[in-house]
């Protein structure tokens, strides 16, 4: 256990996904005490019964500025809060920008997919990076890291992905400039883009089509596991050096065009 990490605390966004569940039980595990911040309140509470005392639920929304101050307190409760994992966000029913009956993408979905993913992420960071600022530094003068969530999609999404691929490309780009505004501060912001994960939406898909989104995996031949996205945290939370990058996380997967 690192004794740098133990009494302080973090919060995961989208804390009762997939992604977010691993990530939880990680950190825990490696003495963090975790607000698990997720619009899925029941889930939210299930997980923090499960996890333990180190872990506390908080049910909102991340574009909602109250509850993000909610999750802010609870975090800070259990200690100074040391690092932001953003997951929180989703996609809309593929899209593509002109349908082949000729039916233009619907702009609210688009809006829908950029709020709760890009704005999100935003929003979150902005007032917890403000939190962290008041922390004491450590030797280096860091005072916090934030973690967001991008997606090889963001990268190079394909047919039918424009709203979600906009949005995590979002997610991408706001990475190297947070970076940079922060710095003064000492918050180091990177950025993790899977590729394709195995989550519980996935777990239950027919095995036709999981063999058909493995089938340009390079190595190993398999989904990726959530517990090595929350490696790929403890990473970047570990290696000060690190900052304002963007890490693939896809078994070297390049997205084909559809």
């Amino acid at each position: 256990m690192d004794t740098e990490l133990t009494g302080r605390a973090a919060i995961v966004t989208g804390g009762a996904g997939g992604l977010g569940a691993a990530t939880v039980r990680h950190l825990v595990g490696l003495g963090l005490h975790v607000a698990i911040f997720d619009r899925n309140a029941d889930g939210a509470s299930a997980l923090a019964v499960e996890v333990g005392h180190q872990t506390v639920a908080v049910g909102g929304d991340v574009n909602d500025d109250d509850d993000v101050a909610t999750a802010i307190d609870a975090a800070r409760d259990m200690g100074p809060i040391a690092l932001l994992v953003n997951i929180a966000g989703g996609g809309v029913k593929s899209q593509r920008t002109v349908a082949r009956d000729g039916t233009p993408h619907d702009k609210d979905a688009f809006a829908y997919t950029m709020a709760i993913n890009a704005a999100g992420t935003f929003n979150v960071s902005r007032l917890v990076a403000a939190a962290m600022a008041a922390n004491e530094p450590d030797t280096d003068g860091q005072r916090g890291v934030i973690v967001h969530t991008s997606s090889l999609a963001g990268l190079e999404g394909q047919a039918g992905q424009v709203a979600y691929a906009a949005a995590k490309a979002a997610i991408a780009g706001m990475t190297l400039p947070m970076a940079r505004d922060l710095a003064p501060l000492g918050i180091r912001v990177c950025a993790i883009a899977p590729g394709t994960m195995e989550t519980p939406v996935f777990q239950n898909a027919p095995e036709a089509l999981k063999q058909r989104l493995v089938g340009d995996v390079v190595f190993p031949k398999r989904m990726g596991r959530p517990e090595e996205f929350a490696l790929a945290v403890e990473m970047i939370l570990q290696n000060s050096y690190l900052n304002g990058e963007v890490i693939r996380l896809d078994a070297a997967l390049r997205f084909p065009p559809k």
